[in-house]
């Protein structure tokens, strides 16, 4: 990502569109990316533009505010950008993130950036995914070719370099809001039958993440036909009362579709904040959403320290 192009976009956005709220302001720290495929993307051949960085802005509603915020669009050569805990915090667990915009565009602060940031400073290595977008104009990828094989191929990539990174290869969760949530369940139900890659030694890793985060998740228009199973990843849930009902009511319905499968699962149903609240300081309940996502980890075992 081009930090100074998006460092003056926002000082634009910030100047020009007061008092609208504005997050993720210093990206100076951000770290360097790591590409999935050093030598390029199976199926992105012959794309070679740049990725591209621009300024959303959604209007207030009665559950959210004013906000405007950095989007990542053009995604030919998807990588991942590592939140490394520091060695005195570091509990072995990685979390990769995965962030929403309906595979338009990514949402790379409060749900990218912000996040691992928020989960390195508690412990938790974590890396932001820049997946490939299946419906951005124009756009000849496929959800559940591309953009899935992108995930599938973070999870190898994380356990192949597990000893370079400092985590446990059997910890290795996903975290995934809105489009993010969706990618998060299609690994989740299709590890055995992966997209095939580049067929490298990392690509014969296992891809089955070892639990997993849905936050307000996509792809749940009907939770019945999800192919669930005893072995589906255990799973943390979490949206508002406010947000549309096909997750909304429908997250709660895959609840129980976990439980009758016998798949651990922790359910949160905050009451205001609507849909893509990420890790924005609302002042509301549901901002506090991560601190039960780590809650949850310490719990089932995955943050436990070395």
């Amino acid at each position: 990502m081009n930090n100074h192009l998006l460092a003056r976009l926002l000082s634009f956005c910030l100047l020009s569109l007061t008092p609208m709220l504005v997050y993720g302001l210093d990206r100076t720290l951000v770290p360097p990316s790591v590409p999935l495929w050093p030598a390029g993307a199976p199926g992105s051949q012959g794309q070679t533009s740049a990725e591209t960085v621009t300024i959303r802005h959604e209007p207030a509603t009665a559950d959210t505010p004013d906000v405007s915020f950095p989007v990542v669009s053009n995604i030919h050569n998807p990588s991942l950008t590592p939140f490394l805990a520091s060695k005195d915090k570091a509990t072995g667990a990685a979390v990769i993130v995965l962030p929403g915009g309906g595979h338009m565009f990514l949402s790379i602060d409060h749900e990218g950036y912000d996040v691992a940031q928020y989960l390195a400073d508690h412990g938790i290595t974590a890396f932001v995914l820049k997946y490939r977008l299946a419906r951005a104009p124009k756009s000849t990828y496929k959800v559940d070719v591309e953009a899935l094989m992108d995930t599938q191929r973070a999870i190898r990539l994380v356990r192949s370099r597990a000893a370079d990174w400092g985590v446990d290869p059997h910890r290795v969760g996903i975290l995934g809001f809105s489009a993010g949530g969706e990618l998060c369940i299609l690994a989740s139900t299709r590890y055995d039958k992966p997209v095939p890659g580049s067929n490298d030694d990392v690509d014969k890793l296992d891809c089955r993440p070892d639990f997993q985060g849905l936050l307000y998740p996509g792809g749940l228009n009907n939770p019945d036909s999800i192919p669930v199973t005893k072995d589906f990843p255990p799973t943390f849930l979490a949206c508002t009362y406010t947000d549309r009902p096909t997750i909304s009511k429908n997250l709660a319905s895959f609840y129980l579709i976990l439980k009758s499968a016998g798949v651990p699962a922790e359910l949160h149903i905050y009451n205001s904040g609507g849909h893509g609240f990420g890790v924005r300081p609302t002042g509301r309940p549901v901002s506090t959403w991560a601190d039960r996502f780590l809650d949850w980890m310490k719990d089932r075992g995955y943050a436990g320290r070395n």
